[in-house]
């Protein structure tokens, strides 16, 4: 499975970004057809008291690097993308990696 990361560095306004995150960015993503898994977090640090490298995270799943280039190229995908200058103030990187289950969760 192909996942593409976004990494959101710490924003300057916490609350806005969260509010146009939520009400405008996440709507907007969520039209992207084809991906077959989505999710998005916040990041805490591992050490107790610092501050984590980013702020918020999302990852976008794809079977197969062509498919996750063909959902990135749709016109949905590009305008998530074109969003991101609107409201990511402390930056942003994105990466692609090819993830391998190691353990497989159990489902109850």
């Amino acid at each position: 499975m192909i996942r593409l990361t976004v990494l959101y560095g710490h924003p300057q306004n916490t609350a806005d970004f969260e509010a146009y995150y939520h009400n405008h960015h996440m709507p907007l993503a969520s039209k992207m057809k084809g991906l077959k898994g989505f999710t998005v977090g916040m990041v805490q640090s591992a050490e107790p008291g610092q501050q984590a490298p980013y702020y918020r995270v999302a990852s976008l799943y794809a079977d197969t690097s062509e498919e996750l280039q063909a959902i990135m190229s749709s016109p949905e995908a590009q305008a998530a993308v074109a969003d991101i200058q609107n409201f990511a103030t402390g930056g942003v990187t994105i990466f692609v990696s090819n993830e391998e289950v190691v353990i497989p969760v159990q489902i109850r």
